[in-house]
């Protein structure tokens, strides 16, 4: 019977090793993957190292290379296991892998550049095991959503499941803006507060229930109405912004505000028993005043507060705004922007209507002019015509 050391030695007569000065030579053109303990990883890393232990290595592979024919290099500590790991990778049809010879150690002895490693924790590997396990996020995809700011427009019926789900997915900070506080006909459906909070201000009853839910997100509270003086000062700080407004005046500034900053919305909207969801990205697709140039008069569009909504509606909307925001920050699957997508909750049934972007929309048709920011009245009566300004410098 072999004894382990040649088993190793027959794994690298089959397979190719290079040195630590060549892989360090090769760090733009190559993948380098950490097969070491989590232990041994948590001590120090090679620079933009993955780390994918060995006793899990072919299971999970797939989640972090998805490209066959892409150039991988193995380390670990002395440069057996990953021998042993490259063996195990060309049998599953990895070509282009080899081994680092005298592995991390070897690197260190040498006075080659390592530091702290920069993937996920032990307990975020845990936490988001699901999502690295997807071959379209993996654990790169989860390192971004970490990094990735998403601001809400409102802690209400719709941002509350969307902050609800984007918390627990591990985006990194999340902004919520909302001058209201929380009252108890708010419960219905607004899933972020509870009975012990009514009279709290609902941002800070957000901020409670995230931090519960993922300490790993940092919330960052406005608690404020979004207005023609602040939304490009608060939505500036963002990556995508997030509507679930309640009315037509804050749509219309978030709207004008993102095309200033060319920031993407994900828009939501409820009704009753009908819900709207869609992604606007900013001369790109359609933008909101393409779909409706002007606010409707109030008498043909009456407020939640008038009309009613069933409680469930805004968690099935604003879980479509979640799903799409980590689409966007992703950059996977086939966003709404360009669509509309409407759900019947009575009929169960939805519709997907698709948008064009409109060559004579009065704010997105000129992305050297984007319109002015104006505040609407109740009455959806802006404070002047729309006109156009170039962007703020």
């Amino acid at each position: 019977m072999a004894t382990y050391h040649e088993i190793v030695e027959a794994a690298r007569a089959e397979i190719e090793e290079m040195t630590p000065a060549q892989v360090l030579k090769r760090l733009d053109t190559i993948i380098l993957i950490d097969v070491r303990e989590t232990e041994e990883y948590q001590q120090g890393a090679l620079p933009d190292a993955r780390f994918l232990a060995r006793g899990i290595l072919e299971r999970d592979i797939a989640t972090v290379v998805t490209d066959k024919d892409a150039e991988l290099v193995l380390y670990c500590s002395a440069g057996a296991r990953s021998a042993l790991a490259a063996v195990a990778l060309r049998q599953m049809g990895y070509e282009r892998v080899v081994s680092m010879a005298g592995g991390f150690d070897r690197w260190k002895t040498e006075g080659l550049p390592w530091g702290d490693p920069t993937g996920l924790t032990a307990d975020q590997r845990i936490r988001y095991a699901r999502h690295v396990r997807l071959p379209e996020i993996g654990e790169t995809g989860q390192l971004d959503l970490l990094d990735a700011r998403v601001m809400l427009v409102g802690a209400g019926g719709l941002g509350s499941p969307a902050a609800l789900y984007l918390a627990a997915a591990g985006v990194g900070t999340i902004g919520i803006v909302d001058d209201d506080v929380v009252d108890p006909s708010n419960l219905q459906r607004q899933v972020l507060h509870n009975i012990d909070r009514v009279g709290m201000p609902k941002v800070e009853s957000a901020r409670e229930t995230l931090l519960a839910l993922n300490p790993d997100v940092k919330v960052e509270i406005h608690r404020e109405r979004l207005n023609a003086a602040n939304a490009l000062t608060i939505m500036a700080n963002y990556d995508v912004v997030v509507d679930g407004g309640d009315n037509f005046p804050t749509r219309y500034l978030v709207n004008d505000a993102s095309l200033h900053l060319r920031v993407p919305v994900v828009h939501g909207s409820i009704f009753r028993f009908e819900g709207q969801a869609a992604v606007f990205t900013p001369y790109v697709g359609p933008c909101y005043r393409c779909l409706h140039p002007e606010p409707p008069p109030p008498e043909l569009a009456p407020s939640c507060v008038e009309a009613g909504v069933l409680g469930v509606l805004p968690g099935v909307i604003g879980s479509i705004q979640a799903m799409e925001t980590i689409k966007v920050l992703l950059g996977i699957g086939d966003t709404l922007s360009g669509r509309l997508l409407v759900y019947d909750a009575l009929e169960q049934d939805f519709m997907t209507v698709s948008v064009k972007r409109d060559p004579g929309c009065p704010a997105c048709s000129d992305p050297d002019r984007p319109p002015v920011l104006v505040d609407y009245d109740e009455l959806c009566s802006p404070a002047g015509n729309i006109e156009r300004d170039t962007p703020p410098v």
